[in-house]
This record gives C-alpha cells, structure tokens and sequence, in this order.
C-alpha cells in the first residue's frame, strides 16, 4: 500500500504485504516484505524483512539487509545484518534499535538484542546486548565480544550534523503531514535514559570496584575508562537539556529595578527594595511553575513522535474501550501531542531540575538558577569543544592520504585544501564557534537579569 503520492517505488523495487508512507522512495531493486515505512525512508538495491521502519530508516547497499526489527532515523552501512534464526519453535527473535542508532559496514546482531538512542554499532555481536539505557554509546567487536562506550556519541560531530540534516531532509510538502516527527537530539525520552545510564554505571563502579579494568554489563564489556567518561558525558548532556528547558522558560523574563513613586514615599529604601525582589522572586516562580501535568513520568518515542508514555497508554485504553473510533480522532490526539510538546517538557524538566539540583522551583532564588545557568555554559561549551576537536580529526594528515596522488606533502596537502576547504573555513566548524558564542550570552544574558534583581 503506497500512502500519499509523494511516495515512490522506481526502477525495479518490489514490495509485497508492505505500507510504505509519504516521500519514501523504494528503488534499485529494493525488496521489502512484510513491513512498514513511515515518512522520508529511503530504500534501494537492499532487502527488509518484516520491518517496522520508523522515519528516515535508509539502506542504500546491495548486502544489506534489515530483518525482524524496529529502526527509526538508522543509517545501515553496507553489509549490514542482523539473524533472527536462533529458534526451533517458530522465528520469535526480534530487536529493536532506537532512534538514531547506526551501523558500520559488515555490521552484525544477533537478535533479540536492544541497542540505545543514537548508538554506533560496529563488528558482529552475537550476545544479545541491551543497551537501551546507555544511549549515545559505541558498540564494538572485540575478539568475539562486545565492547561498549557509554555517551561517548555525544562528542561525535557525526551526531550533531545527523540532527541537523534530518529535518532539511524532510522531503514532505503536503501541509497534512501523517508522521508526526520530532528532531530534538536531547528531549525527555532520551534524558531519561541518561538519568538511567548513571545510576547504572555508578552502581556497576560501586559494586565492582573503582579500580575494576573491565565491568560487564548485559554480556558487554565496559573499560574502567568508559565508564568514568560516559559519567561524565551523561552528566553534561544532562546538564545541557535541562539549562536549555530553564532558560527557554525564562526568556520572557523582564526583572523591575524600580519602585512607583507612591511606593518610594510610602516605605523606607530597604523595605521598598524587599518588595521589588519579591515582586521580582514571583514572576520568576510563575514563569517556572508548570502549567499541567501531562509530562510526569516516562517518555516514549512512537515513530518519531516524542510523548509521554502515559498518554499514548490513554489513547489505546480509549481506543480499546471505543471511546476513540475514528482515525481522523486518533490522528489529532497525537498532533495535538506534538504540537504541545515544549509545554509537556517543561513539566517534565521542572521534576527533574528539583531531583538533580536538590531544589524546590516553588523555593527557587535567583542565585540557585544562576548556579544551574554557569553549570549549563560550562556543559554547553565543553561538549561543544568536543565537538570541535572531533571534527578537527576530518583535515588530519591521515584523512589526506588519497589526495595529490603521486605529489609530495604539500602538494598532497594543497590538493586536499582546494576539495575540502580549511579547517578553519569550514561551515560546520564555523556554526560549533557560533554556537559556543551564542549560547554563551544567551547564558550571560540571563544572568545579568537575575542579577538585577539584587542590586535594585
């Protein structure tokens, strides 16, 4: 079943029992059975096998081939497989890999197995892994095992360019869009899983030893050193999500710095500035109060829709119970689900700040959101760095190797320069410095309102 024109089938692609969703484009031979295609997909000269295939799943290779799985916003590289053959009773072996996540060329996953949000999958891994909350990890075949580094995608400049292409991609021009798509990199769904992840690796560390060299975790192997960085990669990304939620809430903000003039002869100076602070210490606590309660509790990612898990379980209770019948209501549900994300977030966020930062928003003062604030611009700028230095390893002489054949050094080097540009130069690169600016004085910039309020 093709959903919406926009949908494409081409040059000798052959589909049976499928749905395949708005701008997707099977071709080159693609072969697809017993699957479903959300919105922007891309398939050609592979095979997919019973694939619930979330938005912008693309496969591009001969040799690869996606069987028995749930993928979302996944890049498979060639060669790429997964097995669901160990059974006697039936094919009942099924995985699952969340948004984001991705595999190298020759990849290969022995079902059932779970691999977290926007991991790395490289090698073949044959021992059923789950990592669903460690996102943003490595998982790396090493002398037959399975070797994982929490977090550490979050340094990579491959993560961030992947989240900025996604919605640039978005091929759909139909104002009725089906998917309802959320591009976020950090939102609740994956924060939670990072909140997961610590407690996790402080508990392997507790039990096992801080001076253990290698911890085991669902048959994966984590070094002592990945498991102190992806800690502390945990602890930023943390960090940055909820400094941006704060901020963003406080961004209408405006701090009183004078009194009325019936004010000023009706109260000494002191008691006049006590009242400005309070005027000015409840709008703070208005701004930040949440303004319902939908967002507590887990997050799911239903194809590409970010929610809470507590009201897609409402809508199929209502569904079940046929107090939702029609798909028209079902549709407007979920868009009204994304449409208030932000809103729902907040919420969320606003647990999260008081069990992180052990602080009460109805209790909060301008000094503890100063406090989260300098926290936010040191987490922001320092994966930012990360970032930066990852993409410096792009104009490394290493990389220059297939450049200025048969020339010397400099020729080699001056080749390079001319296809790819300076390091420097670069837009990407650019963008990360931009980046680190701006959101430097957008930090500074609340800070200095916060600040305000004690010196009026």
């Amino acid at each position: 079943m093709l959903r919406n024109t926009a949908a494409r089938l081409d040059t000798s692609a052959s589909i049976e029992r499928c749905f395949v969703g708005q701008c997707c484009t099977l071709a080159n031979g693609y072969v697809a059975t017993d699957s479903v295609f959300f919105s922007n997909c891309h398939g050609e000269n592979g095979e997919a096998c019973s694939v619930f295939a979330g938005p912008f799943t693309v496969s591009h290779h001969k040799s690869s081939l996606l069987i028995a799985g749930v993928f979302s916003f996944m890049n498979a590289g060639s060669g790429s497989n997964q097995s669901n053959h160990m059974y006697k009773l039936g094919p009942i072996h099924q995985g699952i890999m969340e948004r984001g996540a991705k595999t190298t060329s020759d990849s290969y996953i022995l079902w059932p197995a779970h691999i977290g949000a926007f991991s790395l999958v490289m090698g073949r891994h044959v021992f059923h892994t789950d990592t669903s909350d460690l996102p943003f990890s490595y998982l790396i075949e090493k002398q037959n095992m399975t070797y994982l580094s929490p977090g550490v995608n979050l340094r990579s400049v491959g993560t961030i360019r992947d989240a900025q292409k996604w919605p640039k991609r978005d091929k759909r021009q139909d104002p009725n869009r089906l998917d309802q798509i959320n591009y976020n990199l950090l939102s609740p769904y994956t924060i939670q899983k990072m909140f997961n992840g610590l407690h996790i690796l402080e508990s392997i560390r507790t039990v096992s030893g801080v001076t253990t060299d290698i911890y085991s975790y669902h048959s994966a192997k984590i070094k002592n050193s990945s498991l102190v960085n992806g800690i502390e990669y945990y602890n930023m990304a943390i960090k940055k999500f909820l400094g941006n939620s704060l901020i963003k809430r406080l961004e209408t903000f405006i701090p009183q710095t004078e009194l009325t003039t019936k004010a000023k002869t009706a109260a000494p100076v002191t008691a006049g500035r006590d009242s400005l602070y309070r005027k000015n210490l409840e709008q703070i606590r208005t701004l930040l109060a949440p303004t319902t309660t939908i967002g507590q509790g887990d997050w799911v990612d239903i194809s590409g829709l970010i929610a809470p898990k507590r009201e897609i379980e409402q809508l199929l209770t209502d569904i079940e119970k046929e107090k939702v019948c029609r798909l028209g209501e079902i549709n407007d549900i979920l868009t009204s689900l994304h449409r208030n994300y932000y809103e729902y977030e907040w919420t969320w966020a606003a647990e999260k700040i008081e069990s992180y930062y052990q602080v009460k928003i109805t209790d909060i003062t301008p000094d503890r959101i100063i406090g989260i604030v300098e926290q936010w611009k040191e987490a922001v700028v320092k994966l930012d760095k990360m970032v930066y230095e990852d993409a410096k390893k792009e104009f490394s002489l290493a990389v220059m190797t297939s450049f200025g054949a048969d020339g010397s050094e400099s020729e080699k080097a001056g080749d390079f320069a001319r296809v790819r540009g300076e390091f420097t130069n670069n837009p990407f690169v650019t963008a990360v410095l931009k980046h680190i600016k701006d959101k430097t004085a957008l930090g500074n910039d609340l800070i200095n309102r916060l600040q305000m309020i004690a010196e009026a």
